[in-house]
This record gives structure tokens, sequence and C-alpha cells, in this order.
């Protein structure tokens, strides 16, 4: 079993972030900055409710007998999960190395491999993360979330070519 302080911590430290942004969106008035403000809003969230499942698991196994192991099993799989949680603020890429396909967003599957008479290209876009100055205020916000709750935030716009 896990240290359940440990999460109880992390969950006051992403409510904490989550009212952090929540503030930080007052003074905000672009409209693209609002739409980062939103997700990341809405990434904390879905990550409080993870921790919450994990802390309510182990309350479980704390007060009731598992005799099939069924609660260890679900703590263990809602450990791992959050384990590997991140936050995609802005784009997705999902490239198929073997396929040479890719998509964005969770969307279509395009190819990336062409030919002509010239040869065979494959031109998969990438991923450019925003800088600081884009992000405004929401950068020092991120860096410390990132830093402090230990949690994968993705800022990146797709470029293609």
């Amino acid at each position: 079993m896990s240290d359940d302080r440990y999460y109880v911590h992390l969950l006051a430290v992403l409510a904490g972030f989550r009212l952090t942004v929540l503030a930080n969106r007052l003074g905000c008035e672009d409209e693209f900055l609002l739409k980062l403000h939103d997700r990341l809003i809405e990434g904390l969230a879905c990550a409080i409710a993870r921790v919450q499942s994990v802390t309510a698991l182990e309350r479980q196994l704390a007060n009731e007998p598992d005799e099939g192991g069924l609660a260890a099993f679900q703590l263990h799989g809602e450990e791992e999960c959050f384990a590997r949680f991140r936050i995609t603020l802005l784009d997705d890429l999902e490239i198929d190395f073997d396929t040479h396909e890719y998509r964005v967003n969770g969307g279509d599957w395009h190819y990336a491999l062409s030919a002509d008479c010239d040869g065979i290209e494959i031109s998969s876009p990438r991923l450019v993360a925003l800088t600081d100055a884009e992000l405004s205020t929401l950068a020092p916000i991120v860096r410390a979330i990132r830093s402090e709750a230990g949690i994968g935030i993705s800022i990146a716009r797709v470029i293609y070519g």
C-alpha cells in the first residue's frame, strides 16, 4: 500500500494550484490564454479526481478486508494511471513510426510517407513548445505544477513541414 499522507498532500497541492489558475484567469483578456487556462483547470480537476480515487481505495483497504485482492489490484492500477497522468493544453501529436502515420489531437490518421520519381519522403509534423512570452503569467504556474506535483504538462503546437 502507498503512503496515504503523500496523496493527501498532493490533493491539497493540486487544489491550491487549481485555485491559483482560476484566480490568474480573472486577469486574462487574451482569448487564446483563456483557452489554455480553461484546459489547465480541467486537467487539474481530472488529476484531483484521480488522486481522490486513490485515497478512497486506500481508505477501503484500511477499513475492510480484501479477501479477493480486488481493491489492492484497483489501487495499484489507479497509482499506475496517475504516474502516467499528463495534461495537454494545446496540441497532441501521435506518430506511428512503424506505419509512418500520424494524427493530431486524436483525429484521423494521415500518412507521412510520400513517393514520387525522386524517391521516398517522410514528412511528419512536429511539436514546438510555446515560449514563456506566449504563455504570459501562466508560465510560472505551469513550471510550479510540474515541479511540485510532478505532473507532466504539454503546451506545444503542431508545426507542419
